[in-house]
């Protein structure tokens, strides 16, 4: 898979794309992430990528001239690529969007900046429009590494354990059961007996239950979203009743 990334601030990258999971994805060949400076697509003696809003207004618009004649440089059109902008008034950035792209060839991603871009850069140029958050970044530099974090993960091979994505939280609509790792106690705090039991369908139904759980506590809108079992209903029955006791 290659993701394309457009900025005016290629430095933000610097060591995002060098270390851990990604390095090694890269140097591995399971992906490719270029970078490209869109000034370099900027014409004139300054390569200006800026300027004045029409109709008056504070701030600086990103000009379409580079953004276009960046995306048609780096664009493979036998990959039939997803041209993306980060914005936030994009589509919200979930686990099934990162699966989605995961199964692209080709990803360009436009990180806007100031006011944003020259909305011909929406109407003609992007496919799709994507947002990590509701709240506001000033550019969309670390929205696009989070898009690729999170969709590189998915990738096969990139994982060491090709079941690891499949755990995560969201993966499969709930969040991720607790973790624990050695000692089995310490400063007094053990770890639940039944991790240490070796009987792997308790261990496997204590984490289900355990995923059930947190999601309930924390993110109780996730549950009205998944299909769950008669065993899972029972045990999200039992411990609201166990709590209000």
């Amino acid at each position: 898979m290659r993701f394309d990334i457009l900025t005016l601030f290629p430095g933000i990258f610097q060591g995002v794309f060098s270390e851990s999971i990604l390095a090694r994805a890269i140097k591995a060949g399971l992906l490719t992430v270029e970078i490209h400076n869109i000034r370099d697509y900027a014409t004139g003696r300054h390569r200006v990528t800026d300027d004045t809003p029409y109709g008056g207004g504070g701030g600086m618009v990103m000009k379409p001239e580079p953004i276009f004649a960046a995306v048609e440089a780096v664009r493979r059109p036998e990959l039939h690529p997803r041209i993306v902008l980060t914005t936030p008034q994009g589509r919200l950035f979930s686990h099934a969007v990162a699966r989605e792209l995961s199964q692209e060839d080709q990803v360009i991603l436009i990180c806007g900046r100031y006011e944003g871009v020259d909305e011909r850069v929406r109407e003609h140029l992007v496919t799709d429009e994507i947002s990590i958050g509701d709240y506001v970044l000033s550019g969309g530099e670390l929205a696009a590494a989070v898009i690729v974090e999170a969709t590189a993960r998915l990738l096969p091979g990139v994982l060491g354990d090709p079941m690891a994505a499949c755990r995560d939280s969201h993966a499969n609509g709930l969040l991720e059961y607790p973790h624990y790792t050695r000692p089995a106690e310490y400063r007094g705090y053990r770890v639940p007996d039944i991790l240490l039991s070796g009987d792997h369908a308790r261990v496997a139904r204590w984490r289900r239950n355990q995923a059930l759980l947190r999601t309930k506590l924390r993110r109780p809108d996730l549950l009205q979203k998944i299909e769950l079992s008669e065993e899972d209903l029972k045990f999200l029955e039992k411990s609201t009743d166990e709590k209000h006791r």
